[in-house]
């Protein structure tokens, strides 16, 4: 009977979170056995921080040499690049977990991951821009600019506002969500370039241009990025707008 009751208290509070907390939840029980090997071995949080930068750094390679050595229809570069921009979107999660499991936490920990953090976006966003610019889809490399910047400033407007003293989080685009959603495009435009064909266009009788290609699968995601993070750094400054009036308020 106890253990029904808790069972129904665990699943009662479950459905009180957001989707994103539970979700969250379940994949840290996925990858607990993990992070206790990496412990095991020694790995310290900082170092799965490091490793995870240097995984976005092989995905701006991957990019990079797909500009560089591609044809602009081998979009295959691109569903290798997402493959592994997931890859190292675990390692953000890894760090955290083996600094609470592994009783490692630091506050020079916090801040090494939250800069390392910037770089890996900073840097993936080079390669996808470069990619984007040398194949000549300028309004794309575009859009992924302004993507990078409302990256940056969704979490510049969270720094800002906690070291005011108040707590400044939510939104649509948060950093977990940029990775998978840059990660999954990014494979399903290198899969879909297999049997759509790299080249694939898409007219509509009456309209001069193609409204549709195979890139596209990668790069419509990156544009709705590029108004999402914004609206949500937006949003984060109103929020903490709120906040700080009224700590003023409360003086």
């Amino acid at each position: 009977m106890n253990n029904i009751t808790q069972n129904y208290s665990t699943t009662a509070e479950m459905e009180k979170k957001p989707l994103r907390i539970v979700l969250q939840q379940l994949i840290y029980k996925g990858i607990n056995p993990f992070v206790k090997f990496l412990i095991r071995i020694g790995f310290t949080p900082n170092g799965v921080t490091t490793v995870g930068m240097i995984l976005n750094i092989g995905v701006a390679v991957i990019f990079i040499i797909g500009a560089e050595s591609g044809n602009r229809g081998e979009l295959g570069y691109i569903g290798w690049a997402g493959a592994l921009v997931l890859f190292a979107g675990l390692f953000d999660m890894l760090d955290g977990q083996v600094a609470r499991l592994g009783k490692m936490s630091s506050t020079f920990g916090a801040l090494y991951d939250s800069v390392l953090d910037r770089y890996s976006e900073l840097i993936l966003f080079l390669g996808i821009s470069y990619y984007l610019v040398a194949h000549h889809y300028f309004l794309s490399s575009l859009f992924a600019f302004i993507a990078l910047i409302g990256s940056m400033m969704v979490s510049y407007v969270r720094a800002r506002a906690e070291g005011l003293g108040v707590e400044c989080k939510g939104g649509l685009m948060q950093r977990p969500e940029r990775v998978v959603l840059i990660g999954v495009s990014a494979i399903l435009c290198g899969v879909a370039s297999i049997w759509l064909g790299g080249n694939y266009k898409l007219f509509i009788p009456g309209i001069p241009f193609q409204v549709f290609e195979t890139i596209s699968i990668f790069t419509i995601p990156i544009t709705i990025m590029a108004v999402l993070t914004n609206i949500t750094a937006i949003n984060r400054m109103r929020d903490a707008k709120k906040s700080l009036d009224d700590k003023d308020n409360r003086k």
